[in-house]
């Protein structure tokens, strides 16, 4: 249990208040509340410079501001109505849209930041990497029989066990109007293959760049959201693996499935933005028709109960065939049909609630003119439209989600979205709820626990056996059975049980892991009724008030605001930042914004899970305790932020890969070649003579040769090992489907402190001024040579007050750059507990108001060993003793890069302000006249060599008092300061940096710094460790008319080591260098420059700049400085959109949501948030990337391996068993079990063991099976392999000791074919040679894997099947020739055999070796003409080679 801090011994204390009554007290209080401080701009992405005081808001990371909506990038994720083309929720009196026919709802709001003069716009992108885990299941094993045949609904969906992650693809935006002159550069993609663009991005250049207000209105229509990118027909929808970048990324997020128009009447269909889940959904109502329902039975009944698989596996042919269409009020026996983007279909059952209480407790008030025009207000069974009382309430539950119907206008609501219209003023909410709300809530929201469904053991055999995978491996079975082929049925079925049995044990391991993670419950107390009572956490609904300081928590139990008292929580499971945060009571103005539909201000927001480092009641001025911590719950369960991050842990989105797409297509070609032979096969069975049942049961059987049932089973054998030995490595994947991901790697992207740099910061010193000179003075590395100066404001004290340090159980628990600068002072720090609470009491006495009056006190050395008074003597000997007291905070700002403090010295009758910040910022709010001559020359010393430096600023205000103080807006403080020197931080580069950067230039694999720090700063960390070359010319942009904000602003590009050389704004080339420089402009290569951009620069380009100079800029960029978290993320998916694979290295914190976004995200921190990358490494180095790529593409190159193998086998042993079918004839039971027990098992499992190269090849594998050296390769085998058998065939039966095969007995009454006959003999040994030729020859080595004679299990297991072959040929044991039902061949016949395995070997070798390359070039030479004329979508994708290519 975390303790809660209580008060110091009682100490005599300094009145900073100077004597301010109570009611002055009060008022600057209130005032303090209503003030438009900057300070309160709920801007909580993290430091810029890991300045002090910085938090991160889990819940909705904030996106970029003064992004014009026509360029920016359409994201799924926090998608705004204008983006979306899904209705946005303007405010929460009106959040159901509704037109003619339909309402489209969503849960996003209007999103303005707190407090933000620019009124900026929010588009959150929040990216999950998810976990394997389980989803929610049905409850009973009859519940799933039924659902195979009479569809019953269920209470929750049930969905497989998914172990794919979602990565949610941003865009290039349009090009603005500006660039419609065009370039012949500019790349531009078609609607049919987009892989990387937004919808909205769809258009042609001719039409409007922007959404007017007439794409909104069209955005209300049903069905009418932005047309998504089209995939192919048919596109199967694969949870094993996602989607990676190039020419291997395929979008999974498509529009809904076009259906008939909706029948007339109430709303039958509705379309719903859950914000939290990132997800847009479909809901349809329908109902069932009991006689089109038993007819569905019958026909399940006599087709064997193949049409419930079918209508299972295939859910709208059920809906088609048993269901109708019915409005969502109307529904008596039905269900909901819940549809998400990408297609996967849901039934959902609905739940009546009893709930005897006005409509307004559940859904917003309509508007007037939504209540005169609604046709469909009106009483019912479940409402009264005169008392307006519910009589009952309508509920659906999707993946842990509430949506509850509207009586008034037959549409759903997200309960997540339900706001209280009562939550104005903290002091109201005090008072709690009384019983009979706390009822009413408790059936509202359910109990306050994130509870996973787990499923029997005998549910999830039944969802495992009824997969297609195992359906056709039963099916096989029962074929073999069929076929007496009884030893290898058996041998498969055993093979089956232990892979289900495996599936299941480690199903309910992960069941049983997330359950464990996700439940939680302790005693809190609450106020019930006025009264404090103790109750479980479980049974919280919104809306109560809990006493935290008697609580004793350790983990929050649900999402709250924080009412009094203060507290520090570890938030590291749900941002990944390391650092304990800060939290304050609530403001009214935030609890008004809340309920107006805003977002939470995360300052005074404390999430559900997050660790408990101190909780602290307010005390009194006698140092005992005031009044205590509490806190207002505000959502509960599933709805709290840890609630959506399990959510999007149990349904990852189902995100598409190239090679698995074509490798379904691949199979699906095979089965058509097998359906060819048999077709041919079948006319001459015809013609023998035999029976029908032969013939079909034939049929089957050359469809398993053709398709093997252990197929996709070896695809993910190269995974496995790769996992494996990643492990071992301390790199850990909670997301094994991106590990083929990793192999198609082609930008790497880094943070640099923590990341590049040591994490921890050292200082080197203070260069404080020399007022004398008006210069800098020395370099000083000991606190005691600092001198004090004149002024009031001096370095020292403002070294030793600005910052926002905490000190919990006497450790000091702040940003590590605050730790390590109030340590350089040496000095002590105490928070004010300690008689330092202004108590406001009301004219009856009661307390009213109280507040921390001192947040802050700090004493130099040896000060806290005497008294307080002692110090006050005014005795010499001890005069020098002081007390320095933070009256108030204004805390660190991203968007302004600095924090300030209000400081009073103890007994003095003055304060002071001191301002810490980014040496850039400090121009524009310092007077010119305090900078030192050599200010712009000392900084850029310090900052091209790579120390972080932080200045610091100050000002003394004669006659302040704490009223005043308590009043003063941020501008006033932060205004007409003396600059007081500066503070240099060594960040050293971690020894392993370097070396991985090499490695990875030499693969050529683009490196990228995004980074929060100085531009010189980064630049220059980037030159020392190699990721930008050293001799290269680093070109930096600045404004030179307007920022960010203006339109029409300039940028200039100029070269950071001579000023005077420009690039040219559009294209981004060198002009013509200065006179001095030997180079012409002519001369500057490609790789001989480099750019530098800083998040102002970015933000304007990003919504303003032409098209063709963005893509410039994104390709050519190095170095992203003074970028904040969020857009980190922007540039990740920027680049993704470029066609990029772009892999985000960090530490974890506030890179969280490009660790998210990007297709391969490393973290570096072993805190709980790394569950937002699919990496996480225990040692905290880049050289993680280096093995991770490797292993990634080993693991692809093994996949298509283990491919193009069973691939091979299949296609031999078809044209084995099509040539033996030509006569009526077929392989032997054992020479089936052998050839694909005993063969291709073995060789299958251990060709995924060769370990990765040690190098990185500068070339990444494919991941396309229809390229053309895969096909080549694949094909020229097949040939190969095939004429060598028909040879075979064709010489046995013209050698004189040939005897023809037995005419087969048409009247016997098995269906077994003869199988003893010198073609069979023939075929077998020639196959069985070939199955092990074509893995030796597939068994890819440099320069993805190691040679292949370093896999010795593979070595051995083909060394030992050779040798096998060769007793088996040249000289079989009678005994195994009697098994196999070998003929006797001559000696003769069969070293000529073994000549021919010699030739085949020996041309396959040679033909994978350099035919294949042949073949594939002439292919490409014939193609060549028609590619001239295509656009650049048919490269693959790759536009960042096109753009590349304008730039050369």
């Amino acid at each position: 249990m975390s303790p809660v801090a209580g008060p110091s011994g009682p100490q005599d204390a300094y009145d900073y208040t100077e004597g301010a009554s109570p009611i002055d007290i009060n008022n600057a209080l209130a005032y303090s509340r209503r003030s438009s401080q900057l300070s309160v701009y709920n801007d909580d992405e993290g430091t810029v410079f890991s300045g002090p005081g910085h938090s991160v808001n889990p819940s909705s990371v904030t996106r970029m501001s003064n992004l014009d909506p026509a360029r920016r990038s359409w994201s799924r994720s926090r998608r705004k109505s204008h983006d979306s083309g899904i209705s946005g929720r303007p405010s929460i009196e009106r959040r159901l849209s509704q037109d003619s026919q339909h309402t489209q709802v969503s849960g996003q709001d209007s999103e303005e930041e707190d407090g933000d003069a620019g009124s900026r716009r929010r588009s959150s992108r929040g990216r999950s990497r998810r976990s394997p885990s389980p989803g929610p299941v049905r409850p009973s094993v009859l519940g799933n029989w039924a659902s195979l045949f009479g569809k019953t609904q269920t209470t929750q969906d049930s969905r497989r066990l998914s172990i794919s992650s979602g990565r949610s693809s941003a865009s290039l935006s349009r090009r603005s109007s500006r660039s419609d002159a065009g370039s012949d550069y500019a790349v531009e993609t078609d609607d049919d293959e987009r892989w990387g663009y937004s919808s909205g991005e769809a258009e042609s250049d001719g039409e409007s760049s922007g959404r007017d207000d007439a794409s909104m209105a069209r955005s209300m229509e049903y069905n009418s959201e932005p047309p998504s990118p089209i995939m192919g027909q048919g596109l199967p929808l694969l949870t094993s693996d996602p989607v990676f970048g190039g020419e291997s990324r395929i979008e999974m997020e498509f529009s809904f499935t076009e259906l008939e128009p909706a029948p007339p009447g109430p709303p039958s269909r509705q379309q719903i933005y859950v914000e939290e889940d990132d997800s847009t959904v479909r809901l349809m109502g329908y109902e069932i028709l009991l006689w089109r329902q038993w007819l569905w039975r019958i026909g399940c009944l006599f087709t064997f109960g193949i049409l419930g698989l079918l209508g299972h596996w295939f859910p709208r042919l059920w809906l088609g065939s048993v269901t109708r269409e019915k409005a969502f009020k109307d529904i008596r026996q039905g269900f909901v049909v819940v549809e998400s983007s990408n297609r996967d279909v849901v039934l959902v059952s609905l739940r009546k609630l009893d709930y005897p209480f006005p409509v307004t407790t559940v859904f917003p008030s309509l508007s007037s003119d939504q209540s005169s025009s609604g046709s469909f207000n009106k009483t019912g069974e479940t409402y009264d439209a005169e008392t307006r009382m519910l009589h009952s309430l309508i509920v659906v539950n999707y993946r842990y989600s509430r949506f509850a119907l509207d009586p008034r206008n037959g549409l759903f609501y997200v309960m997540r979205n339900w706001r209280d219209s009562s939550w104005t003023s903290s002091s109201v909410l005090q008072a709690g709820l009384q019983e009979n709300t706390r009822r009413q809530r408790a059936t509202l929201f359910d109990k306050n626990e994130i509870n996973i469904e787990a499923k029997s053991a005998i549910a999830l055999l039944i969802d495992e056996v009824i997969h297609p995978f195992y359906v056709f491996q039963v099916a096989s079975i029962i074929l073999w059975s069929l076929d007496d082929y009884y030893y290898y049925a058996f041998c498969i079925f055993a093979i089956s049980v232990g892979s289900i049995t495996t599936t299941l044990v480690e199903t309910k391991k992960t069941i049983t892991r997330m359950r464990e993670m996700s439940k939680f419950n302790c005693k809190v107390s609450v106020v019930v009724g006025g009264a404090w009572v103790e109750l479980d956490s479980t049974d919280l609904v919104p809306g109560d008030v809990i006493n935290l300081s008697s609580s004793q928590l350790s983990v929050i139990p649900a999402d709250m605001f924080l009412l009094g008292g203060d507290a520090i929580l570890n938030e590291s499971m749900l941002t990944g930042e390391s650092v304990p945060v800060s939290k304050v009571p609530v403001k009214d103005e935030d609890l008004v914004k809340w309920k107006d539909g805003k977002v939470e201000n995360s300052k005074s927001f404390i999430y559900g899970g997050t660790k408990v480092v101190r909780i602290r009641a307010s005390t009194t001025n006698d140092g005992s305790q005031g009044r205590p911590a509490l806190a207002l719950v505000a959502r509960t369960g599933f709805d709290t932020t840890k609630g959506a991050l399990i959510r999007s842990m149990l349904f990852p989105k189902p995100i598409g890969f190239k090679f698995y797409r074509d490798s379904v297509r691949f199979i699906g070609v095979l089965a058509g070649i097998a359906l060819l032979g048999f077709s041919i096969s079948a006319v001459q069975f015809v013609r023998i003579g035999l029976k029908w049942q032969t013939i079909l049961i034939r049929a089957l059987d050359l469809i398993t040769v053709v398709v093997p049932p252990a197929l996709p089973a070896t695809l993910s054998i190269g995974t496995s090992f790769a996992i494996a030995r990643l492990k071992k490595s301390g790199i850990y994947c909670i997301s094994p489907s991106r590990i083929n991901v990793a192999g198609k790697i082609n930008v790497c992207c880094f943070d640099k402190t923590g990341t590049l740099t040591e994490d921890g910061l050292d200082i080197l010193g203070v260069r404080p001024l020399d007022r004398n000179v008006n210069r800098f003075g020395e370099l000083l590395d000991d606190i005691h040579d600092l001198p004090l100066g004149k002024d009031k404001a001096s370095f020292l004290h403002a070294l030793a007050t600005c910052h926002s340090l905490k000190m919990v159980e006497g450790d000091i628990v702040g940003d590590p750059l605050d730790v390590k600068m109030f340590e350089f002072t040496r000095w002590t720090l105490e928070e004010g507990t300690i008689g330092r609470t202004g108590v406001i009491k009301a004219k009856s006495g009661a307390v009213t108001e109280q507040t921390s009056l001192v947040q802050t006190v700090v004493r130099p050395p040896g000060s806290a060993q005497f008294k307080l008074e002692d110090a006050l003597k005014g005795n010499a000997k001890r005069a020098h003793f002081l007390e320095l007291g933070v009256i108030r905070m204004f805390e660190f700002v991203s968007s302004l890069r600095r924090m300030s403090v209000i400081v009073k010295r103890l007994k003095s009758n003055s304060m002071e302000i001191y301002v810490k910040g980014a040496p850039e910022v400090m121009l524009d709010i310092c007077e010119k006249d305090s900078f030192p001559e050599d200010y712009d020359d000392l900084l850029s010393y310090y900052t091209k060599r790579g120390y972080r430096v932080i200045a610091m600023a100050g000002k003394s205000i004669e006659g302040l008092s704490w009223l005043k103080a308590q009043r003063m807006k941020r501008e006033q403080a932060e205004s007409r300061l003396r600059f007081l020197g500066l503070i240099i931080f060594e960040n050293k580069i971690k020894p392993g940096t370097a070396p991985a950067i090499q490695a990875l230039r030499t693969a050529h694999l683009p490196c990228r710094m995004i980074t929060g720090d100085n531009p010189l700063t980064a630049v220059s960390v980037a030159r020392e460790c190699g990721l930008v070359n050293q001799a290269a010319y680093i070109f930096f942009p600045t404004f030179v008319r307007g920022d960010a904000t203006v339109p029409d602003a300039k940028v200039e590009w100029t070269c950071m080591d001579d000023p005077l050389w420009k690039l040219d704004t559009y294209s981004l080339k060198p002009l013509s260098p200065p006179l001095h420089h030997t180079a012409e402009a002519d001369e500057i290569g490609y790789h001989d420059y480099s750019l530098v951009i800083s998040g102002d620069v970015f933000r304007w380009m990003i919504s303003y700049a032409p098209l063709e100079t963005l893509q410039r800029m994104l390709v050519k960029a190095q170095v992203f400085a003074r970028m904040s978290p969020d857009e980190k993320n922007e540039v990740v998916e920027r680049l993704q959109g470029l066609g990029y694979t772009v892999l985000m290295c960090g530490d974890g914190a506030n890179d969280c949501a490009a660790l998210k976004a990007a297709d391969v995200g490393i973290s570096l921190s072993e805190a709980e948030a790394s569950v937002a990358a699919p990496f996480t490494t225990s040692t905290a180095d880049i050289g993680c990337v280096i093995g991770l790529i490797k292993e990634g593409r080993s693991a692809l190159v093994t996949s298509f391996s283990c491919f193009k193998y069973m691939a091979l086998y299949s296609l031999i042993q078809f044209t084995t068993v099509t040539l033996l079918y030509s006569f009526a004839s077929s392989l032997g039971d054992f020479q089936f079990l052998y050839i694909d027990l005993f063969i291709i098992i073995p060789i299958a499992v251990t060709m995924g063991r060769t370990l990765p190269y040690p190098r990185i090849y500068i070339k990444r594998p494919t991941a396309s099976l229809v390229s053309r050296k895969v096909l080549s390769s694949i094909i020229g085998q097949i040939i190969i392999t095939s004429t060598v058998q028909i040879w075979a065939y064709s010489w046995v039966r013209g050698q004189e000791w040939y005897t023809q095969p037995p005419s087969p007995d048409t009247k016997d009454g098995s269906n077994q074919l003869e199988s003893t006959n010198f073609e069979n003999s023939v075929l077998f040994l020639i196959s069985c040679f070939q199955y092990i030729m074509v893995a030796g020859v597939f068994s890819i080595g440099p320069p993805y894997r190691k040679p292949m004679w370093t896999n010795v299990l593979l070595m051995v297991s083909l060394s030992v099947l050779t040798a096998f072959n060769l007793l088996v040929l040249l000289s079989p044991p009678q005994a195994i020739a009697d098994l196999l039902a070998l003929m006797i061949i001559p000696k003769a016949g069969r070293l000529k055999l073994l000549l021919a395995v010699a030739i085949n070997t020996a041309t396959c070798i040679l033909y994978e070796g350099f035919g294949s390359l042949v073949v594939a070039g002439l292919v490409g030479q014939i193609l060549k003409g028609r590619k001239s004329t295509r656009r650049i979508r048919e490269t693959g994708g790759k536009v960042y080679k096109a753009v590349e290519g304008g730039m050369r």
